[in-house]
């Protein structure tokens, strides 16, 4: 079965409660880990893995939230504590959770959470390998360890589940691909990376495979105007912050007008309210305007990096 938590899909570690020895992302990392005896770091021997603190006058456990890249019914799990051996946790549970939205962290933090694998026993070193028996639709699951140690890999199986409604509003074509015959108009800053890299397909490989513009520190914001490829009317937006994680907009805005009218300021044309974003994530959103557009301006406040947009909707037909 696919791998709902898998990376290419979207998927991200949205949040651990300790990652002091080697970070929360490298949880859903490709592959099986990788190990050098003679790689140290400031804290110590560096894991290919996710590894928090010992526990010591703290009754507590360790854990992680995991946003799938795909919601769907969890059918098993793979706790792998590849190259843990005096380190891993003796055991874990997985618990999970439906969102309709992008939630915030303390929704999450506050979210009713349902056990889908009660806490059981796991063998150091190796892939640990759990059946899963819920028939309900997921979107995130929280992995939990007790009391502490590391992990290496974390593989969520299970049949994806499509957005009935994003389906339905999406699509039929990319106004916004370069494939397509978009053209990127121009941008406020493109210190690190060009916001033409938003418009290529695929998903974004790294920070550099997408748009990344310098720091702020007067007034103003950060923004870029793209040419459609045609004339049309704009059903749904994508913006993808993935691999931007302390750069990503504090909030973005998407107008649209004429591409003369967009250099000087955001469009008359609201097609995305000025909203909140979250790092590292694929954000998707369902327009309302019946407009016809041409051009289209993305406005982060203040500034900050996007791996992808995209702009769905149907070409007007010529009169």
């Amino acid at each position: 079965m696919p791998d709902l938590a898998d990376r290419e899909s979207g998927a991200g570690v949205v949040y651990a409660n300790d990652e002091f020895f080697a970070e929360k992302e490298n949880l859903l990392n490709p592959g099986r880990a990788k190990f050098s005896s003679h790689t140290f770091g400031h804290k110590g021997q560096i894991y290919d893995g996710w590894e928090t603190r010992r526990r010591r006058n703290d009754p507590g456990n360790d854990f992680a939230i995991v946003r799938l890249g795909q919601s769907g019914v969890v059918k098993g799990v793979n706790i792998d504590t590849g190259n843990f051996t005096g380190n891993f946790p003796p055991h874990a549970s997985v618990e999970a959770t439906y969102f309709g939205h992008i939630p915030t962290i303390g929704e999450l933090l506050d979210a009713k959470w349902t056990t889908i694998l009660e806490k059981s026993a796991l063998t150091g070193d190796s892939e640990n390998l759990f059946p899963v028996t819920s028939d309900k639709n997921w979107t995130h699951v929280r992995l939990t360890m007790y009391p502490d140690g590391g992990i290496a890999r974390f593989r969520v199986h299970g049949d994806p589940v499509p957005d009935a409604n994003w389906l339905a509003a999406s699509g039929p074509k990319n106004l916004a691909a370069l494939d397509n015959g978009a053209q990127l108009i121009g941008s406020s800053d493109d210190f690190y990376s060009s916001a033409k890299n938003t418009l290529q397909s695929g998903r974004p490989k790294n920070q550099g495979d997408g748009w990344e513009n310098k720091r702020r520190r007067g007034q103003g914001n950060d923004y870029f105007i793209v040419q459609l490829c045609a004339p049309g009317k704009v059903n749904s937006l994508e913006i993808d912050t993935t691999h931007y994680k302390g750069n990503a907009p504090a909030e973005v805005m998407v107008t649209a007008g004429s591409s003369s009218d967009l250099i000087k300021a955001p469009g008359a044309i609201e097609l995305l309210a000025r909203q909140v974003v979250q790092p590292d994530t694929p954000h998707r959103f369902i327009t309302s305007c019946n407009q016809i557009v041409e051009a289209v301006r993305v406005d982060v406040f203040p500034d900050g990096g996007m791996g992808r947009f995209r702009v769905w909707g149907e070409e007007a037909k010529p009169k």
